[in-house]
């Protein structure tokens, strides 16, 4: 039992250090979450706090809007994403990592959409198209950006006048980044507060790009 006790200690401590250092280390390098731990973002507690039908009922999404999905991943909230904005909606996943792409253009050839285009890209050193999406989404995405304003000042000028971010953060994902840090940075880029939903281990924090800037 002691045994027991003591490996169940030295591989929390293990697990901490290695956040605490991967907290730091993005700052200075791109660390997005590897492919291989990609089931962490589909499994029954990210199913209960944030699953992709809970974070797009706070989107009030509607045919034909343009969507980006920032730091895509496999998909999980992009194909139901694309889903809802038919028939003439799109959504754009854009991910750092081939990988990830690959994955997400697998799911699109099952389910048959036409509606999702991949980007392989890194959101804080490409400027996209201005004026152009509708909704865009950081699910469990802002902390593993190198540099999260510039980050945020291209996503604020891609989206439309009146349009919306949503940025999601769970606990324990070790990019896990504060409502406070959030919303200041969001601010910092000329975003204004919307809604906020949740609680302090799992939340979304809506905020709108104004009409008159």
């Amino acid at each position: 039992m002691k045994a027991i006790l003591l490996n169940t200690t030295v591989l929390i401590t293990l697990l901490l250090v290695i956040g605490l250092w991967w907290r730091g280390a993005v700052r200075l390098r791109f660390l997005p979450c590897p492919p291989w731990l990609s089931s962490f973002l589909e499994n029954p507690y990210m199913d209960a706090v944030a699953g992709s039908s809970l974070i797009l009922d706070r989107l009030n999404l509607a045919p034909g809007m343009k969507i980006l999905d920032v730091g895509c991943g496999p998909g999980r909230i992009s194909i139901p994403a694309a889903e809802r904005v038919l028939p003439n909606g799109e959504v754009v996943a854009l991910d750092g990592q081939p990988a990830m792409l690959k994955e997400v253009e697998k799911r699109i050839a099952v389910k048959n959409l036409t509606n999702v285009r991949t980007l392989f890209s890194r959101i804080d050193q490409s400027e996209l198209e201005q004026n152009t999406f509708d909704r865009a989404l950081l699910v469990t995405v802002l902390g593993e950006i190198p540099d999260r304003e510039a980050a945020l000042q291209h996503i604020f000028a891609a989206l439309k006048p009146g349009g919306l971010l949503s940025i999601t953060e769970v606990i324990p994902d070790p990019h896990y980044q504060f409502y406070g840090t959030v919303r200041r940075l969001a601010e910092a880029a000329g975003f204004q507060f919307d809604r906020y939903y949740g609680n302090w281990f799992a939340f979304t924090v809506n905020f709108i790009k104004p009409d008159q800037i």
